[in-house]
């Protein structure tokens, strides 16, 4: 356990983080699974709207460095192409 007063409040601050990247990730996770479950139900409109509303969610969560910049690119690519495949 901490010891020092430096070493107790930088666990504090840990543990804070920790929790709101935690919330964040599960908040990104939600939009994502929107738009898989609007693909996986085959109704194209309602997948295009969903992905339009997780795309500045994934852009949040890569300036808040939750998910690195490529990461997001990528699962934005293959999210676009399988709401386009469902026309």
């Amino acid at each position: 356990m901490a010891n020092s007063p430096q070493s107790k409040k930088r666990a504090k601050q840990n543990a804070t983080r920790y929790a709101i990247n935690k919330a964040r990730r599960s908040r990104m996770r939600s939009y994502l699974r929107k738009v898989e479950e609007a693909i996986a139900s085959g109704d194209q409109a309602a997948a295009a709207e969903a992905l339009k509303t997780a795309q500045p969610e994934l852009m949040r969560s890569v300036s808040k460095g939750i998910l690195h910049k490529n990461t997001a690119s990528r699962k934005m690519s293959r999210l676009a192409s399988r709401v386009k495949s469902l026309a």
